[in-house]
């Protein structure tokens, strides 16, 4: 990857296409759901680009993206799409995309050796946690195993906080418990993992305060800044990512919910410093990721 080419890295997108199995039994009914909540013409048929396709939209904008699927079999009963092909694919694409992976921590120890194959076989750089579609409270002992693993092989943890609209206007929300993903039960594993790199995903509506207070607070605590178009953002989040939290800030879409086409196009509406800028759409993931 060059990154003196790229103009941006975009923290948070989405491998939604299954790589090498079979579309399951709701889910085309899923993502129409998502496509019609957030306007996405993309998915409005159900259909979804690939991670190849992600790759050529991507690189034909210049711009590098972190991209995994989510691992929430056991709650929805949608098969997840295998990280090791995921990994192949991104290292296929190198110029481009980084590998992240997702598994349910309630696999526990089989889990965490997943994990540590994921980063040491296949370049994996870290692991995207969705508490309220794998229905779990992040600070749950449960999850420790696979967090020891993690952060024992330096890499980063993503997790998914606030409402973003996942399950929204579906029968009992897809099942989906709002509760799970207050970013609040992540200071835990903050304080537990101090050494590890932690992201929370999201304003974190409607703990947008909360959320910020554990980015202020923990360190090694991040916030990507995806899953709502930033014409959205409450003022307290866009005041916070213009001054004490300048420097943790991740640009990030939500890709195929949101394209950064429209993401970016509202970002330029608000009314972030000059000098800010650069941080949050590059700098700041270039510095996370070790990218030089």
């Amino acid at each position: 990857m060059n990154l003196d080419e790229i103009i941006a890295i975009d923290f948070h997108t989405h491998a939604e296409e299954p790589c090498n199995c079979h579309r399951d039994d709701g889910y085309l009914e899923f993502q129409k759901g998502m496509a019609a909540y957030f306007r996405n013409p993309a998915g409005a048929d159900g259909m979804l680009p690939t991670v190849e396709q992600t790759a050529a939209y991507y690189r034909e904008r210049k711009i590098a993206a972190v991209i995994f699927g989510v691992d929430a079999e056991r709650e929805t009963g949608f098969y997840r799409h295998t990280n090791e092909e995921i990994a192949q694919i991104c290292a296929e694409n190198s110029d481009i995309l980084m590998p992240f992976a997702s598994i349910d921590p309630a696999k526990g120890k089989l889990g965490a050796r997943e994990a540590r194959r994921l980063v040491r076989d296949f370049g994996v750089r870290g692991f995207k946690f969705h508490p309220t579609m794998q229905g779990f409270f992040p600070n749950d002992r449960m999850a420790y195993p696979l967090y020891e693993a993690i952060a024992e092989e330096g890499a980063i943890m993503l997790f998914h906080t606030g409402q973003t609209g996942v399950g929204s206007g579906m029968r009992g929300g897809m099942g989906m418990r709002l509760k799970y993903s207050n970013p609040m039960h992540i200071d835990d594993v903050a304080v537990d993992f101090p050494d590890s790199p932690i992201v929370l995903a999201h304003p974190s509506f409607p703990w947008t305060e909360e959320g910020l207070a554990v980015a202020q607070h923990k360190p090694n605590v991040y916030i990507d800044m995806s899953g709502w178009s930033p014409k959205y953002f409450p003022k307290i989040f866009v005041h916070y990512a213009n001054t004490i939290l300048k420097r943790k800030m991740l640009f990030g879409s939500d890709w195929p919910a949101i394209t950064p086409d429209r993401w970016l196009s509202d970002f330029a509406e608000l009314p972030i410093r000059d000098e800010v800028r650069p941080l949050i759409l590059k700098q700041n993931a270039a510095r996370l990721l070790g990218l030089g």
